[in-house]
């Protein structure tokens, strides 16, 4: 491909939340008080051994009145940490200096992992529409990630074809599983576009002709990156 960019997963921030508590130090409290249940999985107490960091895996969506979405070059001026370090692919590292032994303040909620959210995946799908020849009746094909539908099944590939204007409705798949994450990987079928969306990743690759790269930058519906070291 000619050129690529990272589309960043959401982040939201609450202005009325605690912003020196996070969300281990949250949970930390309401375990103790028995507000909540532990997280005991196959015998271990997850909440003993690991830190509550804030975010989740899967798809996301605008959390609600009182919430606004904050720009990933917003909270990097405000802590002075880069969009994404050197070397580095937008993650769970990102941002330290925004964090508590690794922990999101209460007033941020993170973007997930493996997964666009609903905004992001939505104006995704209008620009790719608005750069393809044949608009929305461009044939794509959709691949859904084995470790995202259930059961991992490598035998039985779990992919959908068919035009571009009516890809939205894959970000809500009626079929037991495939509604817990975006496709792995969506691609036009003359193989002129593709995204590749990782399970341990907060962003999409966007990998493409330069002109659909360019309206990716400076779009306002969504917030892309070129990374040097990763194109």
């Amino acid at each position: 491909m000619p050129d690529a960019a990272w589309v960043l997963n959401a982040m939201y921030e609450h202005g009325h939340e605690p912003g020196d508590v996070s969300h281990h130090e949250y949970r930390q409290t309401r375990l103790a008080d028995g507000s909540t249940p532990r997280d005991i999985v196959a015998g271990i107490d997850l909440d003993a051994v690991s830190v509550a960091m804030g975010g989740d895996l899967g798809r996301a969506e605008h959390p609600g009145p009182g919430w606004r979405r904050l720009r990933w070059a917003e909270l990097a001026r405000r802590t002075g940490d880069p969009i994404v370090p050197d070397g580095l692919l937008p993650s769970f590292r990102c941002f330290p200096s925004a964090t508590k032994n690794g922990s999101w303040p209460l007033g941020i909620v993170p973007p997930t992992e493996g997964s666009l959210d609903r905004e992001t995946w939505t104006r995704l799908i209008d620009i790719l529409t608005e750069q393809s020849p044949a608009g929305p009746n461009t044939r794509c094909l959709a691949y859904y990630n084995p470790l995202t539908v259930g059961a991992v099944d490598f035998d039985n590939l779990h992919v959908r074809a068919g035009r571009l204007g009516d890809a939205e409705v894959l970000y809500d798949m009626p079929e037991a599983g495939l509604a817990d994450f975006s496709p792995a990987n969506l691609w036009a079928e003359d193989r002129s576009w593709v995204l590749c969306t990782d399970y341990d990743l907060w962003a999409t690759k966007v990998a493409g002709p330069p002109a659909l790269i360019e309206a990716l930058l400076i779009d306002t519906g969504v917030e892309a990156v070129r990374l040097p070291w990763a194109t």
